[in-house]
């Protein structure tokens, strides 16, 4: 890494809206928040939040120039959609951008619609057991049969990445029926990434195509969807969110090849992607983007969007994955030092990298009390239960559970299937350091030596969460906008 780099690197890391959140413990100290849930949702970068703020100063919509601020926010606006292309390498001849609505999960039900039009006379979609829903189940309602595809199993007998070997097997099996590949180029449980251009590249050998699920991958590692040396490595459509690539509130993004939508008629309809409208008849605008995003666009968020990612760009993606990568290893190694923490998905990191996310349990402690162990009394946020990947989930922790269930009935199976169904995932973003995984392992360590005071300490309510007997969040800790609001509105 270079001077220049590094300090750029610093300087973002050290800019991000809520890194000073302080709350009070179960224990009275008062500690600044450390953010491990960037899976979920990433903070936003402060550099973005400056400019977005300036940016209103000048809002209008889009689609005009002939006064001074709709000619800021069209030209802004198409900025962002460049922005985008150039960031995942994505040629502009051959590919678009365009924004949706609710992040990830619009885009592929978007293309799922799309893929399934424009190939119609092909049913079959071949997805990992891995996916996160948003990946499985628009390609269940909207095209056709989906296939499972396992994953290869390492010798430790944990789950990798996609075993390619199967992909092969099943896109011999349905040949002309498979219509598309859909796979996650990182996985939201264990953070295992997947070899997405090989993928490809077998995919288009058997005239598939190939859907890349980008949520976990555009903020973590460097992304080329085009002009591989071998274009059958190219990647057909990719999406993401701007939620998951620090910019809370941003959209989500579908880069697609524009053959493939040019082929058939918008998805969406309504204002601005027609060239004119009859009372029988509408005329369908033939560029992009314009032609796929119906109705008034999410503006700023879109430009905060590509601001975020112009400052990733300038920083080099191959330099966030190397520093991210010695965090999540340092972190790996150190969690499989401790004899209570259970890993899920292959732990060795040279048969399987990994990118942002670990998830892991601790023996004879429910995945909710570790999770509310690690806030109320460390003031460490993390995520547990399945993560909108059930079916991953349960494979992770089928072991957990044939060890559980020995000589058990139906009715305690059942019942102890609810108790281990879920895990505690930790995952990083550019602001955390090594002080960050410090803090999470001492505090694994501590946590696994205090089980049985630590399980006396809290309740499952009627939701099934693990709520403290006596600790409840301080008032001053607390953010309510009708609070506030009311107290400003009756103060005027």
């Amino acid at each position: 890494m270079t001077i220049s780099e590094t300090s750029l690197l610093a300087k973002v890391q050290n800019n991000f809206i809520g890194l000073d959140t302080v709350y009070t413990l179960a224990d009275d100290r008062k500690t600044k928040r450390i953010y491990l849930d960037s899976t979920a949702s990433t903070l936003m970068m402060g550099k973005v939040y400056d400019l977005v703020g300036k940016f209103l100063d000048h809002y209008a919509n889009s689609h005009s120039l002939l006064h001074f601020s709709a000619k800021i926010s069209t030209t802004q606006y198409q900025w962002a959609h460049d922005r985008v292309l150039s960031f995942l390498g994505a040629d502009p001849e051959e590919y678009t951008c365009f924004f949706t609505g609710s992040g990830t999960t619009a885009g592929i039900n978007r293309l799922a619609r799309v893929f399934r039009d424009y190939r119609p006379d092909k049913d079959i979609v071949l997805v990992s057991i891995m996916e996160h829903h948003s990946n499985d189940l628009p390609h269940r309602k909207h095209a056709g049969k989906v296939v499972h595809t396992p994953l290869k199993i390492h010798s430790s007998g944990q789950p990798g990445c996609l075993n390619i070997d199967a992909l092969k097997e099943n896109l011999k099996k349905y040949g002309e029926r498979v219509n598309y590949v859909a796979i996650t180029g990182i996985s939201n449980v264990t953070g295992i990434i997947n070899p997405i251009y090989d993928i490809a590249e077998l995919a288009h050998k058997y005239g598939a195509l190939v859907l890349i699920d980008g949520a976990q991958m555009a903020a973590h590692i460097p992304v080329k969807l085009s002009d591989h040396k071998n274009p059958n490595r190219n990647i057909d459509a990719f999406v993401f969110s701007g939620h998951k690539t620090y910019v809370p509130g941003a959209p989500g993004v579908v880069v697609c090849r524009k053959d493939i939508l040019l082929a058939i008629e918008p998805e969406e309809v309504g204002g601005g992607m027609v060239e004119d409208v009859f009372v029988d008849n509408y005329l369908i605008k033939d560029y992009f983007p314009d032609r796929e995003e119906a109705g008034t666009p999410n503006i700023p968020g879109a430009i905060g969007l590509a601001t975020a990612i112009q400052i990733l760009d300038r920083i080099g993606m191959d330099v966030i994955y190397e520093e991210e990568e010695i965090l999540v290893n340092a972190a790996l190694k150190r969690m499989l030092e401790n004899p209570d923490m259970v890993i899920y998905g292959e732990t060795d990191v040279y048969k399987c990298t990994r990118a942002g996310s670990i998830s892991f349990n601790i023996k004879g402690m429910h995945h909710g009390l570790t999770a509310a162990v690690l806030n109320d009394y460390f003031n460490i946020a993390v995520r547990n239960e399945c993560f909108c990947a059930h079916p991953y989930v349960k494979e992770l922790i089928l072991d957990d559970m044939l060890d559980a269930i020995e000589d058990m009935n139906q009715d305690e199976i059942e019942s102890k299937y609810k108790l281990l169904a879920g895990m505690v995932r930790a995952s990083f973003g550019i602001y955390n350091k090594m002080e960050d995984v410090d803090t999470l392992i001492n505090a694994l360590s501590e946590i696994a030596n205090g089980k049985e005071k630590f399980s006396q300490l809290y309740h499952v309510d009627e939701s099934g969460n693990y709520v403290h007997k006596t600790f409840t969040m301080e008032l001053e800790n607390n953010f309510s906008i009708p609070d506030i609001l009311d107290k400003y509105l009756n103060s005027i």
